[in-house]
């Protein structure tokens, strides 16, 4: 199987990234009230754990990560393949001590996401993907299952996972243009990719004005090898090394059966 040897050393990545960052959540004191774009020690000791023993397999393949730090600094510029890692998605959940916060590898060859793992340390989640080989979940000390998205073939009975959102506040505009039959809410895009990929839900959207390559790249490899299909708001294929690894052509992840029909709605609106 292809990046097979990549896949073990990311999931390897991702195990002392979850020892760490147990250690340290335990540990840590809430902050109320915590801003989206809160960081703290945690992310920046975690992205190091990470790029450090993905840089000491493949020495000469260029890292992309959310945090500035040594190892991201002295990394090497190789844009054919690329490590994409964010240490900590959904800072606020692990501010807030609430769980949902997530870890994320990817890894793209010549712009295309092929290795995807989603940690989730708090709730003890892993999901995880290469090309070709399907997704995979494993809960626990559970066994490892396959994952397989959703069937729903209507957005008026899908199940929508968002951030969450303001209490007394009108419905998101996603919310009001979709109109799904159900919403649910946690912090982190890689919980709701892994969510989509998991058929826990049928479809996840991101409207935020800017988000990066990150936050996205080893979420759609799990999306794709569960079944599902991930695209722009536009249907357009979300592309990655965009200078600065910044997207703002929004997000759209579902099981694929109501994909054209969610983008009709974004695009078009619907009230």
């Amino acid at each position: 199987m292809p990046y097979e040897r990549e896949l073990a050393v990311a999931l390897e990545a991702a195990a002392l990234a979850t020892e760490y960052l147990k250690t340290e959540y335990a540990a840590f004191v809430m902050v109320p009230n915590a801003p989206a774009s809160i960081s703290t020690h945690a992310d920046r000791e975690s992205q190091e754990i990470i790029l450090k023993h993905l840089h000491a397999a493949f020495p000469t393949d260029g890292l992309v990560a959310e945090e500035k730090t040594p190892t991201l600094a002295a990394s090497p510029i190789n844009p054919t393949r690329q490590w994409v890692v964010d240490p900590i998605d959904g800072t606020r959940g692990f501010a807030l001590k609430n769980g949902e916060y997530s870890t994320m590898i990817g890894l793209t060859v010549n712009g295309k996401p092929v290795v995807g793992v989603v940690g989730e340390p708090s709730l003890d989640r892993l999901t995880y993907a290469v090309e070709g080989g399907g997704c995979w979940r494993k809960d626990g000390d559970g066994d490892e299952v396959m994952c397989t998205v959703t069937t729903t073939s209507q957005v008026d009975l899908a199940t929508l996972t968002q951030s969450h959102s303001t209490p007394g506040k009108p419905p998101k505009p996603v919310v009001r243009r979709l109109q799904p039959g159900k919403v649910v809410e946690t912090y982190s895009a890689g919980i709701k990719l892994a969510q989509v990929a998991r058929g826990e839900v049928d479809l996840y959207v991101n409207d935020y004005p800017e988000f990066h390559d990150w936050d996205v790249c080893a979420g759609e490899v799990l999306v794709v090898e569960a079944g599902g299909t991930v695209s722009e708001h536009t249907g357009d294929p979300v592309r990655y090394g965009i200078i600065g690894a910044k997207r703002k052509s929004g997000l759209l992840a579902s099981n694929g059966l109501l994909h054209q029909e969610a983008i009709d709605r974004l695009t078009k609106g619907n009230g």
